[in-house]
């Protein structure tokens, strides 16, 4: 009978807590009076009229205070002090009302005792609810696990609370560096240092850690979780700040570990003004605006308040997805912009130069682009014709418009290229180049970067399917490795490497150390609280393949085909030198190009990739 209270419909809970507190206010004025004549009390004559008006006063303004729409088990100090004002409010009316009145036989004094009799039952009240209806919850639950909190600061505390309202977890204990906090309890819970870890875990069967350091460095939070990797704990996190705003922490906040929780760094904040310089009040084209990279433009775009924001796409639902995410995004923030989605593709000419004509942009970021290393591999026509032949079309379509600023998204795989993809973006970044040396009024910049983080070919969410399915995890090669980036950071740097550009630069991206690929691997298997099964741990959890090297894929990606690259304004935006042709040298390559792909003749197709694109060698058999 108990357990089915909280399945009672909403409305039925609220008649029930207003029809207590109206018994509450009345036996807070019986209280009173009781205090103040020193005998229990029996009302007669105009002390009848208190009685009247305790819950007539009350109820009205708990409503007006939000006080019964919140859920009692999750009742919070937010709703405590609300309580305490609408008490405060009410208290002064009745005290008004007792003065002005002077009802015989009513102690005036009662305008301050009953209110704060009336606070005391109205809070005991709450808080026997919110620890009976807990109770309730955890009747007949069964705990998923074992628990250490690592952080005893505000985000651990309410990460406490809220486990305490679930069945699924029971809290162990706190783990914090600081050395004030270690050896005392956090509302009874105790606090260990992170060198108890260890010995925590093994005696007390911890299955769980979550970090509930939101406020932490990314330095500081990859150092944690390199010193946990070896326990057999699956490790978890909260989101940041921002998401935790609300300032109530719940179990459905704990998540899997982000791809910037294993590989990411602190970014550099944004150089406001450039941001702004070619967005702000600008009509501004994204095409692939539907992908990962030109989604986050888009993203980024939209905070600089453009005047009209153009995102064109092929991928119809890409499109349509991105679209109504920036609509709420403007009804959230009051930004008044036009969003305009455009269905097309790069490869169609008359389609880019009608959008150019039509909409006259002045900014344009050209992310679409086909960038699976295999699948071009696969369709080398279609990878030339959308990626080089694309570029070229939009250029030739901005420079007939009048666009002032075109930036190219390419890829680290552009240099020295062992795939048709990378030397196809390298292609597209000749086509720019031997475009800017002509020195029209349309500034074309190439900004040229690694893999980004939880993209739509990063390595990350492929291995967190293996993970979830049992594994096995697959790597191409033991010494294959990446550059890795977050998408967020990637498009701002573009945003601010495009401003920077004067015509025909090469801009590329520090991307910080590579990462290697296989221990990458073995991180998520341990923090999933796994083992690795190998030759030296065969009875481990999740083995780790090896498939060897795909088509077109090399061990290590490079960003400078050159060296000595140029430092610019920004500590992690560098200007590259790199030798490119003339137009009049390229065009009658790009015509036979052209044909070729237009054939899908693959033997064509890589003799003019070998020809033009330096450090292109086509493997055998691809």
């Amino acid at each position: 009978m108990q357990s089915r209270v909280l399945e009672w419909p909403r409305s039925a809970k609220r008649l029930v807590v207003v029809a207590l507190d109206i018994f509450l206010a009345l036996l807070a004025t019986w209280i009173s009076y009781t205090l103040r004549l020193d005998q229990p009390h029996w009302p007669s004559g105009a002390q009848w009229w208190v009685y009247f008006l305790a819950p007539v006063l009350s109820i009205p303004i708990f409503v007006r205070f939000g006080l019964y729409r919140a859920i009692f088990r999750y009742t919070g100090q937010a709703a405590l002090q609300a309580t305490g004002l609408a008490v405060l409010l009410y208290g002064g009316l009745l005290s008004v009302i007792l003065l002005w009145t002077q009802w015989p036989m009513v102690p005036r004094s009662l305008g301050v005792l009953q209110p704060l009799v009336f606070l005391f039952l109205v809070g005991a009240s709450r808080a026997v609810a919110r620890f009976w209806l807990a109770d309730l919850g955890r009747v007949g639950a069964q705990m998923d696990g074992r628990l250490l909190i690592y952080g005893a600061g505000a985000a651990g505390v309410q990460t406490a609370a809220a486990l305490h309202l679930s069945p699924q977890y029971a809290l162990i204990g706190f783990v914090d560096d600081d050395a004030t906090k270690i050896g005392r309890s956090v509302n009874g819970v105790p606090v260990i240092g992170p060198t108890e870890i260890t010995a925590v875990v093994a005696s007390q069967g911890v299955t769980d850690i979550l970090l509930a350091l939101p406020s932490v460095s990314r330095d500081r939070r990859n150092a944690i979780l390199e010193s946990l990797r070896h326990l057999p704990v699956h490790v978890r996190t909260l989101p940041g700040l921002s998401d935790l705003a609300s300032g109530r922490v719940t179990i459905q906040d704990f998540r899997e570990l982000d791809v910037e929780d294993l590989l990411g760094r602190d970014p550099v904040p944004p150089d406001i003004a450039l941001l702004a310089k070619n967005l702000t009040d600008k009509v501004v084209l994204v095409t692939g605006a539907g992908g990962s990279i030109g989604g986050e433009l888009t993203r980024q775009i939209l905070l600089q308040r453009p005047r009209q924001l153009l995102l064109f796409d092929h991928n119809e639902f890409g499109l349509y997805a991105i679209h109504q995410e920036l609509l709420d995004v403007c009804a959230a923030l009051g930004l008044r912009l036009d969003l305009v989605p455009l269905l097309g593709s790069v490869a169609n000419p008359d389609r880019l130069a009608a959008v150019c004509a039509t909409y006259r942009p002045y900014t344009v970021y050209h992310a679409a682009a086909y960038k699976h290393v295999p699948m071009v591999e696969d369709n080398p026509g279609e990878g030339i014709l959308n990626n080089v032949f694309g570029t070229l079309n939009m250029a030739q379509a901005a420079l007939a418009s009048g666009v002032a600023h075109f930036v190219l998204v390419s890829t680290d795989k552009a240099v020295r290229p062992t795939n048709v993809m990378g030397a196809s973006k390298r292609m597209a970044e000749l086509v720019l180049q031997a475009m800017a040396a002509g020195m029209p009024r349309t500034c074309f910049c190439m900004v040229r970067f690694g893999n980004v983080l939880g993209s739509s070919g990063s390595v990350v969410p492929l291995f967190r399917r293996q993970l979830a399915s049992g594994g096995p995890l697959t790597v191409t090669h033991t010494e294959v490795t990446r550059y890795f980036m977050t998408i967020p950071e990637a498009a701002q740097l573009v945003l601010q490497a495009g401003a920077m550009a004067e015509g025909g630069d090469v801009f590329v991206l520090d991307m910080g150390e590579p990462v290697k690929i296989m221990d990458l691997a073995r991180r998520m298997v341990e923090l999933s609280g796994l083992r690795v099964r190998n030759a030296l741990q065969p009875d481990g959890d999740i083995e780790i393949t090896v498939t060897g090297l795909r088509p077109g894929e090399k061990l290590y990606e490079e960003l400078l085909i050159g060296d000595n690259p140029t430092p610019t304004a920004h500590p992690r935006i560098m200007k590259a030198h790199e030798d490119h042709l003339e137009w009049s040298q390229l065009e009658p390559h790009l015509r036979v190009l052209r044909r070729a792909a237009e054939a899908n003749d693959v033997p064509a197709i890589k003799s003019v990739l070998q020809t033009c694109v330096h450090g292109y060698q086509a493997q055998s058999g691809a």
